[in-house]
């Protein structure tokens, strides 16, 4: 398992005063004193962190603190391990949490994103941005929930000069509870898209709960918008403080100009702000990425880097991984590994991407997007019809995403299981190929780019 990277020494805490903190009682050693991250997963803890045990439906964390290298534990019961007892782990980790940023904050700029897609992306975007300028402590993949991220602000010490938050939902509320718990400097919000549509009912909750990150801004924060997204842009009356653009849109603050893409899919653009121009070679594939990297580099001037630093750092930035992932297999054929999440207007972000790219042929490997809700039928169906569209020949796995198979017609052919794929993948692909492998995280997809080499 990666360790958490851009972890900073955070203020050492007795186990006492955590106990204090956060309302708890102290089973072990009380003077024992936290010096480290803590961590939800044992395996990642270090000497001097703090595990935090969680009680799961399957997995009790608590039975494996005697395998962790972390010091204590913050739980609901006595471990083998000095033991900061809760009723109530995640409020707990929170508090402890929002004490260890509020004692950081005179010289801490907490700059957050929000959207429906893209969030992982341009909150890795963001921390090449806000490296270049100080030393900065960003959310490690996609843990913007409510355990996520405390525990990202948690990694975030004296020296820390920026915290770059990615903040994610499922409820109407949720960023609304994470800004309780540190309000931004500098709110990013990308878009409001169909993503977990059937976990909030409709397009209007997804667009208020987005906008909870705009109300949560700190007094005089900025909020950076996308101004393509009319919902988006619309947040601007959220808040009285400084508002800051981006997009293709000729109004835009930030400004997409001049957008090219090389044979392998990789941008080339300028970004002009205030009519000064600073070129930008994105080194990974995805026209959209453009879009995303205008979102991180608004936000860096509105943390006061200068908007040419900003185009020198995401002409060397990476992402995290399963995102539109380029690898060559030994059979020579190119694969286009995305499969971390997916829903409709991601697809065909990932569909547009494929169509951009030189190759013999180009495959596209698609599973299902879960929680459309009573439009998942029509949304893989509409998927369907623009797959077939941009790709030559469209591998539909499992029966969920078999109305994609349906709309995509004789182009399509429907693979019952992740095994299936692989086994007709590895009779299809050859020189030349490009292969590109998309669906929820429930799918997996992922094993099938694994078992490719």
């Amino acid at each position: 398992m990666p360790r958490p990277s851009g972890s900073s020494a955070p203020r050492p805490l007795s186990l006492a005063e955590i106990a204090a903190l956060v309302g708890g009682r102290v089973a072990g050693d009380a003077a024992v004193t936290v010096r480290a991250p803590a961590v939800l997963d044992s395996r990642l803890g270090e000497p001097g962190g703090l595990f935090v045990a969680m009680a799961g439906e399957h997995v009790d964390g608590h039975d494996y603190a005697g395998r962790t290298r972390a010091t204590a534990v913050l739980g609901s019961r006595p471990t083998p391990l000095p033991t900061v007892v809760v009723d109530d782990v995640p409020a707990a980790l929170q508090t402890l949490a929002a004490h260890a940023v509020a004692r950081l904050r005179e010289r801490l700029t907490v700059v957050a994103v929000t959207g429906s897609q893209g969030k992982t992306s341009t909150k890795d975007l963001l921390s090449v941005v806000l490296s270049g300028a100080g030393p900065t402590v960003a959310t490690h993949g996609s843990y913007n929930n409510e355990l996520g991220v405390p525990l990202t602000m948690l990694r975030a010490g004296p020296h820390t000069r920026f915290l770059a938050l990615e903040m994610g939902a499922r409820h109407v509320g949720d960023i609304a509870r994470l800004t309780g718990l540190v309000a931004p400097d500098v709110a990013v919000v990308l878009n409001v898209g169909k993503a977990h549509i059937g976990e909030f009912g409709s397009r209007a909750a997804i667009e208020r709960t987005k906008g909870e990150l705009v109300r949560g801004l700190a007094p005089g924060g900025t909020a950076v918008l996308n101004a393509d997204d009319p919902r988006v842009v619309a947040m601007r009356a959220l808040t009285d403080g400084p508002v800051l653009t981006f997009g293709r849109a000729e109004h835009a603050d930030v400004r997409i100009e001049d957008l090219v893409l090389d044979r392998r899919g990789r941008a080339t653009f300028t970004l002009r702000a205030a009519d000064a121009p600073a070129r930008v070679a994105l080194p990974f594939v995805g026209a959209h990425q453009a879009l995303n990297a205008a979102a991180a580099a608004a936000a860096g001037l509105a943390a006061g880097v200068p908007l040419v630093t900003s185009a020198v750092a995401l002409s060397t930035a990476s992402l995290s991984r399963w995102r539109l992932e380029l690898r060559t297999l030994a059979c020579g054929a190119t694969l286009l590994n995305d499969s971390y999440n997916a829903n409709p207007d991601s697809t065909r972000a990932a569909l547009d991407t494929l169509a951009s790219m030189a190759g013999r042929r180009r495959i596209a490997v698609l599973g299902a997007m879960l929680e459309l809700g009573a439009d998942s039928e029509a949304e893989h169906r509409a998927v369907g019809a623009y797959a077939a569209a941009r790709a030559d020949l469209v591998a539909v796995v499992g029966d969920t995403a078999r109305p994609v198979a349906e709309a995509a017609g004789e182009r399509a052919i429907a693979l019952s299981d992740n095994e299936s794929a692989v086994g007709w993948l590895r009779e299809q692909l050859t020189d030349g190929d490009i292969v590109l492998v998309k669906a929820s995280r429930g799918g997996r997809l992922d094993e099938v780019a694994a078992a490719l080499g």
